[in-house]
């Protein structure tokens, strides 16, 4: 293959790993490592150290025009992040002890779990009925945000802290132990357990998973497994997506996304069952 294919496909590649993670508060991994190892041949170690680059430049990206369009709760964003980056230092202690075999498998019944929990909200907009706790009341977790598509102000509240700090803390364990982003997760707590509009949820998980990625980045570097030549183009490919990627979001509506977020749940979690089983 030649140079100029090469960076070709792996630019545009990121382009739209960008825009999919600005819109599902995913990092671009999901996409990157597949195109880069099965269709570019790249060994796996570059692979997985383009993605930390590529979950740090959707963050960049995506994060600062959700926090100046004002959806993503930095409340919100700064506690959770302090039981996913404790979860995943606590993950990569463990796995030198623990097979993940089966822990594949428990990941992938969870996400199908979420799956059908997401499904039975295709179609609401706005969580309603939502009760806040006292929790939500002491770090004054409640927020707003303009709607561009709804064309309206949205006020919401938020509920169940008190079982979201854990399960963040359960998926940055995951993450540690099995090397994969805890996005999925970030957005599932904030959508099922506290019920934060899905907008809301996706913009304050691309603001959480540049800081989880950045804590780990340095020893991928340090590894030699971020090459410039492969990074490079990600970077730029995720960056110009992402950018593109926030622009649609603010557009389509909740019960869009949630369609989108639908069919990567399931994918993931096909994934994971696959390696679970050795299949």
């Amino acid at each position: 293959m030649s140079v100029s294919v090469f960076l070709t496909v792996n630019f545009l590649s990121s382009v739209v790993a960008g825009i999919i993670g600005a819109l599902l508060g995913l990092g671009g991994g999901i996409i990157v490592v597949p195109v880069l190892t099965l269709f570019l041949g790249v060994n796996i170690h570059y692979a997985i150290g383009a993605s930390i680059v590529s979950v740090i430049a959707t963050s960049s990206g995506a994060a600062a025009a959700y926090v100046r369009d004002r959806i993503t709760n930095v409340r919100i964003g700064m506690l959770l992040e302090m039981a996913t980056t404790t979860g995943a230092i606590s993950g990569a202690f463990l796995a030198g002890f623990i097979s993940p075999k089966w822990l594949y498998v428990i990941f992938a019944v969870m996400l199908g779990y979420s799956a059908l929990a997401m499904f039975q909200k295709r179609h609401q907009e706005l969580p309603v009925g939502v009760v806040t706790d006292r929790f939500t009341e002491k770090f004054r977790l409640d927020g707003s945000y303009y709607d561009v598509a709804l064309k309206k102000q949205v006020d919401y509240r938020t509920t169940g802290v008190a079982y979201a700090f854990p399960m963040m803390y359960v998926a940055g364990v995951l993450s540690g132990l099995l090397g994969i982003g805890s996005g999925l997760f970030k957005v599932l707590g904030m959508d099922i357990i506290m019920r934060l509009p899905m907008k809301v949820s996706t913009a304050t998980s691309n603001f959480m998973i540049g800081v989880t990625a950045a804590a780990s980045a340095g020893l991928y570097f340090m590894r030699g497994d971020i090459h410039p030549f492969i990074a490079a183009p990600v970077a730029l490919g995720i960056l110009l997506g992402a950018h593109l990627g926030t622009r649609v979001m603010s557009r389509i509506k909740s019960v869009t996304l949630r369609m989108i977020f639908l069919p990567v749940l399931l994918i993931s979690a096909l994934q994971m069952l696959f390696k679970g089983m050795g299949w």
